[in-house]
Order: C-alpha cells, then structure tokens, then sequence
C-alpha cells in the first residue's frame, strides 16, 4: 500500500469515528430526554405509596410546576382534604392544621393542549386542582378515582389539565377513597376524620 493510499485509509476511518461520535452522543441525548419527558413520582402518604408517571410532553409548563413545587418540599406534611368517592380525592394545599400553604403564581392553563394530546380525566389519572377561574392552578391537585369526562376541556369550558397517571399504588388510592369523611377545619365536609398525610413527594430514579 502506497503512503498516499495509507493515508486516505486512516482518514476514512478517522472521518467514520467523527461522524459515529456525534450520532452516539445525539442518541444518548435523545434517550436522556425522552425518559425525562416521563417523570416518575412516588407520593408517599400515611396510609402507603402511590407511583405516578408525569407527562412532561402533553403538559410540560403543568408537570415543571409539579416538580417545582416536589423539589421545594411543599408537598411534605399536606393532606388529602377532600375525598369524595364516587368523584375524586384532592390534596397538596393545607398542611395538618388546615392551613393553607404559600403558593407561587398560578401555573398556564394547558388543559386544551393535554387534551389534544390524548390526556382525558379518567380514572387513576391526576389533574391540577382550582378555582372558577381556568388560570389559577397552583399547587393543589387531584386523583380522579372514576371516569370524568365532565372535567374535560371543550369548546365551552376549559375544563381541568390531566398532567399524570397512577402506575402503582391504586390500592392505597382504594383505601383512601374508601376513608370515612366528615367536617375538618373550615370545610363542612368531605374531609377524611383520621388524616391522611403526603409526608413526601419525591423523584424516582
């Protein structure tokens, strides 16, 4: 093999290396992102876990609230204060004395956008929690517990934004639906009488 021929081998193969390690490292980002793009959650509660997928892709301003809120442990030492069987059961706003937890500024509605993306409030699914006004989610979410189409985006209502599904766990959402409920703090009903605590809200790896 001639030196010129020797040469233009070696630069070949150094070429096919340089465009293999780009592609290498574009497919580990891919991969990095993609499971990044469904955060798994355990919801660790008084009465048992509860394992959650985060659906940062259908609702992504929704789900970087969520861990915003998970990373700064608000979540630690809330209650589930409203549970209602036949509907769902809410939670992340009011520590054990009912009082209601500092929030930051209300997360954009996505409910539209999620919806489009094929998110619906079906049974096991968990959808952010507000008031009569579409932009006020901040920290407060629920578990529906049976199918709710009612709470669907449409053309008239804004519905609410499902931003996750319980993968594990669904026992204890059981067992907590299932809680004998009754007036708690400043709520006349709905309440659980023996206190069911998220004492953490936390990553899975």
């Amino acid at each position: 093999m001639s030196p010129l021929n020797h040469h233009r081998r070696w630069a070949a193969l150094a070429l096919s290396l340089s465009l293999l390690a780009p592609w290498s490292a574009q497919a580990q980002t891919a991969s990095t992102a993609a499971s990044a793009s469904t955060p798994k959650v355990r919801i660790s509660t008084s009465v048992g876990d509860i394992e959650a997928e985060l659906y940062a892709e259908k609702a992504p301003k929704t789900v970087a609230n969520f861990l915003q809120y998970m990373s700064d442990k608000h979540y630690e030492g809330t209650i589930f204060h409203r549970v209602i069987p036949g509907f769902m059961l809410q939670g992340g706003g009011y520590d054990g004395q009912y009082r209601e937890k500092k929030t930051r500024a209300p997360v954009v509605h996505e409910g539209r956008q999620a919806l489009a993306a094929g998110l619906k409030n079906t049974t096991g699914t968990l959808a952010m929690a507000r008031t009569n006004d579409p932009q006020s989610a901040t920290a407060q979410f629920f578990i529906n517990v049976v199918d709710n189409a009612f709470l669907d985006p449409s053309f008239q209502s804004f519905g609410y934004t499902v931003f996750g599904k319980v993968t594990s766990g669904m026992d204890v959402v059981q067992k907590i639906r299932n809680t004998p409920t009754g007036a708690g703090g400043p709520f006349p009903t709905d309440v659980p009488r023996t206190p069911v605590v998220i004492q953490s809200i936390t990553l899975l790896k």
